[in-house]
């Protein structure tokens, strides 16, 4: 019971996640991760670090709508570690009436619990090319 209801955290922050995106929420999504996550991205440099998500997102505030849809292949939790496979697919569209563009693929997700309870993305392969 107790892992059903760890799974149902991380859920959480994902849907979380998810909504922030859309809602062009940078600062929420910032607070979903731990200071020092990995993001493994296809064809680009590591990003290390909460700093380098913002400052890599900044430009894009009130630029582009994001519209997506996750979902959760599964969840496997060890201690305080956590793993999650998803699959995602998101439209990014310029406000300034540019092109959309599609994404999709598979994510590799790992969370880390805090001792307050709360689990943070830690580290995160996101597999996502052009549809």
């Amino acid at each position: 019971m107790a892992d059903e209801q760890e799974k149902q955290k991380i859920g959480d922050v994902m849907a979380t996640w998810m909504r922030a995106t859309i809602d062009g929420d940078l600062e929420t999504v910032l607070t979903l991760m731990h200071d020092d996550v990995v993001f493994l991205l296809p064809g680009r440099p590591v990003m290390r670090g909460r700093e380098a998500f913002a400052a890599a997102s900044r430009p894009t505030l009130g630029k582009v709508r994001f519209e997506g849809k996750l979902e959760i292949q599964e969840i496997r939790i060890a201690g305080e570690f956590a793993y999650c496979w998803s699959y995602l697919a998101v439209t990014v569209t310029p406000l300034d009436g540019g092109a959309s563009k599609q994404r999709a693929g598979n994510i590799l997700s790992i969370f880390h619990k805090q001792p307050d309870g709360h689990w943070l993305l830690y580290r995160d392969a996101n597999l996502l090319t052009a549809v």
